[in-house]
């Protein structure tokens, strides 16, 4: 059976007002940008007709709110560090297919797609598409990346990325022509669609054209070049090079719509549009309608503050819910919009119980399910919703929303009710005794002192800590938080440092049966719960931890009879299997969800949904709403 999209998703959601970016094959012709006629004049640059690929994507622009728009303007926002430049890839939302407004799988760099029960995906790209820097897009771009990235044991040791082995079983990858690309595999590759629409995709294509510049197999003088200047070597300067979800190398060819200009470290990032960009709006006007993207550093907590004077365009990013009354406040007095969106993770604050952590007492402790469910019904959840979220928020564990159709209340609510009496006699049970002053030990006496790290982001998460600070000292558990930065707190708990730390939950709380239950799985490293398990399974068992609990190894096992599945029926199963068993053993204890996001939109920017979702996977932020056709009237 072949269907043009061969995944069933999720088709709408109450709170999703807009229907979704959709695509017609039908546009006005093509209308020469204004940013670019005096550089077509010189011939600098080739007529927006030739700069098109043959058969452009049109977006319709036809949902509520939205209308054409015009060229021109700077979009500024505020990042909280050099890194997050990258988020001009998460925004820009350009992939093979990507997730509409609807959360559902749509060709986009893609002209079409065609899969046969998951297991052949047939890709058809665009006759003409061209990368930012006008080099053809084709075929080549694909089998480079395949053969000489991905199966190249100096640039990829491990070999290719594990979203492309079904059960250890590499793809067969043709290229019949040079719009042609077909990935086969003898057993269903039910995630890969996801993956190719994920915020921070799986590429698998790089620009050929430039980089076969830094490989030995196309330019040998290069191994010379860098064993005589004493540098790494030619594989460590092509990894570099080829940074494409970073976007850190204004050298690296672009299929998104803005092309960063600045190279870090810098605290002002440019982005100027793509002049070949494979999208168009009804009218014929290249997109994206705004000429620049402009993203200044500041310190993340001074973001809001920075935002509500108006010093952003468009931000969400580092905003929180407590920040809202302020910004309203001011819209009127520097012309923005202060919006709320609904968030879309399973867990809007959640508590990781570190499985993996080095200390082999607390590691004991942790792996008892007796302490993991103390722990979540020691935590007054009503009180932290009245006082830090106006009772707007969801007090709830780290599981699907009421939205998704997996959702069933005993998943949000088991062990997640304010019972201090079954707290202390869990603990009891457990033989954790109190002492004179009132805490409990732990099994080789020392004080029974939990340090729950943070990465020091946000006030937010140090006043929910400081609620349940006090209701877990009533059961006899010292709370202390210790804040870092972002890197610092991974790398300490990928270490097994940290005992605990702070996150939010589950990214996609909208699943549907055919989404990938990879996240209720120890597949990452990425997993603050068990990240040496998420080791193990992403270097093959090269580093990491063997999944030696029951219930996560029971988990594995689920996430590969999901893949396995043949309809949608057992695919159902299967979740609910891996849900139950989350809401039971509470391996991420969460807290509340549903919080809702503030985004603050300047006044005259156009076609910015009033209400809209907020998440990272799917939805890529802003991207699911195609920044691309925001304008500035």
């Amino acid at each position: 059976m072949i269907t043009k999209i061969g995944l069933h998703y999720l088709k709408s959601f109450a709170f999703v007002l807009c229907a979704g970016l959709c695509f017609t094959a039908h546009a006005a012709a093509p209308v020469e940008t204004e940013m670019f006629k005096s550089e077509v004049a010189a011939g600098k640059l080739p007529p927006v007709a030739k700069r098109l690929p043959a058969n452009p994507s049109v977006s319709a622009l036809d949902e509520p709110g939205m209308q054409p728009g015009k060229h021109g303007g700077t979009l500024n926002m505020l990042i909280g560090r050099a890194r997050d430049v990258r988020l001009l890839v998460v925004y820009g939302y350009s992939r093979l297919v990507g997730f509409n407004r609807k959360l559902e799988l749509a060709p986009d760099i893609l002209e079409s797609f065609e899969s046969k029960d998951d297991k052949v995906f047939t890709f058809k790209l665009r006759k003409g598409h061209r990368w930012s820097d006008g080099q053809p897009f084709t075929s080549e771009d694909f089998k480079y990346y395949w053969e000489d990235v991905a199966n190249n044991p100096e640039l990829s040791p491990s070999g290719p990325q594990s979203e492309l082995l079904v059960d250890g079983e590499k793809p067969k990858v043709e290229f019949p022509d040079a719009t042609t690309v077909r990935y086969s595999w003898s057993k269903p590759n039910r995630e890969f669609l996801q993956r190719l629409a994920g915020a921070s995709p799986l590429y698998i294509y790089r620009p050929a054209h430039y980089l076969k510049k830094f490989h030995k197999k196309y330019s040998p003088k290069i191994v010379d070049a860098e064993s005589k200047a004493g540098k790494r070597g030619w594989a460590s300067l092509h990894n570099k090079q080829d940074n494409m979800y970073q976007f850190d190398n204004p050298d690296l060819p672009t299929l998104e719509p803005w092309v960063n200009t600045t190279r870090p470290p810098a605290d002002r990032f440019v982005a100027v549009r793509n002049p070949y960009f494979h999208r168009v709006d009804p009218q014929g006007l290249q997109l994206p309608y705004i000429d620049k993207v402009v993203l200044a550093v500041a310190e993340g907590k001074l973001i809001p503050a920075k935002a509500g004077a108006g010093e952003s365009d468009l931000q969400a990013r580092d905003l929180q819910f407590n920040n809202y009354t302020f910004l309203k406040k001011n819209e009127k007095v520097n012309n923005y919009r202060a919006l709320l969106w609904r968030t879309g993770i399973g867990s809007h604050f959640a508590l990781f119980p570190n499985l993996n952590v080095n200390d082999p007492v607390w590691r004991t402790v942790l792996r008892d399910v007796r302490f993991r469910r103390a722990l979540s019904m020691a935590i007054d959840r009503g009180i932290v919703n009245q006082v830090l979220y106006f009772g707007l928020a969801t007090e709830a564990n780290n599981t699907v929303l009421p939205e998704s159709p997996l959702f069933k209340e005993a998943y949000q609510k088991k062990w997640a009710k304010f019972d201090k009496k079954a707290a202390d006699k869990l603990l009891d049970e457990m033989g954790l005794k109190r002492g004179t002053d009132g805490f409990r030990r732990l099994p080789d006496g020392r004080l029974l002192e939990l340090i729950v790290e943070t990465a020091g982001e946000s006030s937010e998460q140090a006043d929910v800590l400081e609620l349940i600070r006090e209701t877990w000292k009533q059961v006899g558990i010292k709370l202390f938080t210790k804040p870092s930065q972002r890197e610092v707190l991974r790398n300490r708990v990928f270490g097994g440092e940290a005992v605990m730390s702070v996150w939010s939950g589950l990214e996609n709380g909208l699943a549907t049966p055919d989404m990938s239950p990879d996240d209720l799985a120890p597949l990452s490293q990425q997993q603050l719960q068990w990240p040496k398990f998420g080791q193990f399974h992403e270097t093959a068992g090269k580093s990491g931890q063997t999944p030696d609990i029951p219930e996560a190894v029971e988990l594995l096992k689920l996430s590969t009879a999901w893949r396995a599945a043949g309809n949608r029926a057992e695919r159902e199963k299967i979740w609910h299997q891996m849900l139950s068993i989350h809401a039971d053993q509470q391996f991420v204890i969460g807290v509340v969800s549903a919080v809702p996001q503030p985004v603050l939109a300047r006044t005259t920017l156009m076609n910015i949904p009033e209400k809209g979702f907020y998440n990272w996977e799917p939805g890529a932020f802003f991207g699911v709403y195609h920044p691309d056709t925001f304008w500035f009237k």
